[in-house]
């Protein structure tokens, strides 16, 4: 065969792969400039707020009452972090809050999955009324006043207690665990229990170090929702200093310096350095930063599980 016969048929079809992948490349890069530019808007709309109320938070507190500041200060000052670290309450509170968000994500982890697994195992014939049980507490509850009654009742007011024993078992992050853990395959469980593993061994040894994605979520989820928490700090435990939390303290500095009005500083009780003052908008923003700041710190640490952790119950095999 001579080598221009097989030149012609590779000259076709490299003729019709070139044109294939020219009509490929440029619905590409439609595609990639439509769904870059979308993307680059939706992320300005999401960084925007948080990089204006950083520059808020900078700014002088009299100067952002006229408005206008957008990602960056206009008059820099740290007079609105010295008023909120002035607070004599703040470091106490800020132990508190951390201790708390470790001890409730720590406890809800282990409850929740303890129970995920055995409503899970089909061998176990009360699965679906205790299931049903938890369910409907996502649609009923009982309010805000016995709440109250029933913690005080149980002799939990103004202890820690009060804030991570009515967490320790959350009916969302149940379905969560228990849906991700139904997706283990079953041969995985059995060689387990073949080898001698008991239940508590197979969930412990075999069932968690495999649902770390899903308590991936599930923590970031209770951590979140724990270090925000300021109402269970005023109902509970609001008579007793020794263990009130930073967001309580924040929402009483707001509280205050929205009720003062300008003269935020004064009503707080913090010094105003050089004649300068804060405002309540200047101030809302300084709280916020530090807020936010610390959860913001625990999320790239878990971003690796969290994204795979979202494809849960998304592929069913």
């Amino acid at each position: 065969m001579s080598s221009t016969t097989v030149a012609k048929p590779l000259a076709r079809r490299a003729a019709r792969g070139g044109s294939r992948r020219r009509k490929w490349t440029t619905e590409r890069i439609i595609f990639t400039t439509l769904n870059t530019t979308f993307l680059l808007a939706l992320a300005a709309v999401m960084v925007y707020p948080l990089l204006n109320t950083l520059a808020i938070s900078l700014n002088d507190g009299m100067d952002a009452v006229r408005g206008g500041i957008g990602i960056w200060p206009r008059d820099f000052s740290l007079q609105n972090y010295n008023v909120v670290f002035n607070m004599h309450t703040i470091y106490q509170a800020f132990f508190i809050s951390v201790l708390k968000t470790v001890v409730v994500v720590a406890t809800n982890l282990f409850f929740t999955s303890m129970l995920a697994y055995a409503l899970s195992r089909t061998e176990f014939i009360f699965r679906r009324p205790i299931t049903v049980i938890f369910v409907l507490t996502m649609y009923f509850d009982a309010g805000l006043i016995p709440n109250y009654l029933l913690i005080k009742d149980l002799g939990m007011l103004n202890t820690f207690q009060a804030y991570w024993v009515p967490t320790i078992i959350s009916a969302f992050n149940l379905i969560i665990l228990r849906t991700y853990i139904k997706s283990i395959p079953e041969e995985i469980i059995e060689s387990a229990r073949m080898d001698g593993a008991g239940e508590f061994r197979t969930w412990w040894q075999i069932v968690m170090p495999l649902c770390k994605p899903a308590l991936a979520v599930v923590g970031l989820f209770v951590a979140v929702g724990s270090w925000n928490a300021w109402l269970d700090t005023l109902l509970y435990a609001s008579g007793n200093p020794a263990l009130t939390t930073l967001q309580y303290e924040l929402q009483k500095l707001l509280s205050s310096s929205m009720n003062a009005g300008v003269n935020s500083v004064a009503a707080t009780g913090a010094a105003a350095s050089g004649g300068q003052v804060t405002t309540p908008i200047a101030l809302r923003s300084a709280i916020t930063m530090v807020a936010a700041v610390p959860i913001l710190f625990v999320y790239p640490f878990l971003q690796k599980h969290f994204v795979s952790g979202l494809m849960i119950g998304s592929v069913k095999g």
